[in-house]
């Protein structure tokens, strides 16, 4: 639980400063991006699983390494489904920005995911040291 809470806070914040800068958005328009996209990512992540799952369930599959990997590409693709128009609209730009912006985010998310479990398990490890 405290990983997802720290994950989520410092992943908003990263994000927020990201819009200002790449998006030109002004703070507030940042802030309420970023929460909006965030929610919107939680829901999707809840209702993802729950129907990857059920299919899961009816064909049988194992949730072996290509399995993983298609579950996260069809899960980021349905959430940019949803955030590249959101972000277009709110942002009052094109669609194609919209979806340059958010693409730069997948790879963001993708590099930040990667380096917080790093630390998450590094700071895991020298705490059950002492």
């Amino acid at each position: 639980m405290l990983y997802a809470v720290i994950f989520e806070v410092v992943a908003n914040i990263l994000v927020f400063i990201i819009l200002m800068i790449w998006a030109s958005a002004a703070p507030a328009q940042s802030a309420l991006l970023t929460l909006a996209s965030s929610t919107l990512a939680m829901g999707w992540n809840y209702l993802f699983n729950l129907m990857f799952d059920s299919v899961q369930l009816r064909v049988g599959f194992k949730k072996n390494g290509w399995i993983r990997c298609l579950h996260a590409v069809l899960f980021e693709a349905g959430l940019l489904w949803v955030l590249i128009p959101f972000a277009a609209w709110w942002l009052d730009i094109s669609l194609l920005a919209a979806l340059k912006l958010e693409c730069g985010l997948v790879i963001f998310f993708l590099v930040y995911t990667w380096l917080f479990t790093l630390l998450w398990d590094y700071g895991r490890a020298e705490r059950s040291r002492s």
